[in-house]
């Protein structure tokens, strides 16, 4: 995709590849760390977003940035923008 595209004003978030087994769209893990409400421990909350990979260059491992789109089908609204780290498998 092409980074001028996608900048100003989109939410970017980083997260790893979990499922690549559909055609241009990988699954991504984000995790984020909130302090709980009440007993102040901080927990990790983890969401699943569908993002669209043009390419189909993502593997499950990788770690990716993705952005803010349009809806591009029911459950997808995100797009890869980079690949940040390879995955060492394979």
């Amino acid at each position: 995709m092409q980074p001028h595209l996608y900048g100003k004003g989109r939410k970017r978030l980083v997260g790893s590849v979990i499922s690549n087994k559909m055609d241009k769209t990988v699954v991504v893990r984000v995790a984020r760390t909130v302090r709980h409400a009440r007993y102040g421990k901080v927990v990790q909350r983890i969401k699943k977003y569908k993002a669209h990979d043009e390419d189909n260059a993502c593997r499950v491992g990788d770690v990716v940035t993705i952005v803010e789109s349009r809806p591009l089908s029911r459950e997808k609204r995100w797009v890869v923008v980079e690949i940040l780290k390879r995955s060492e498998a394979q």
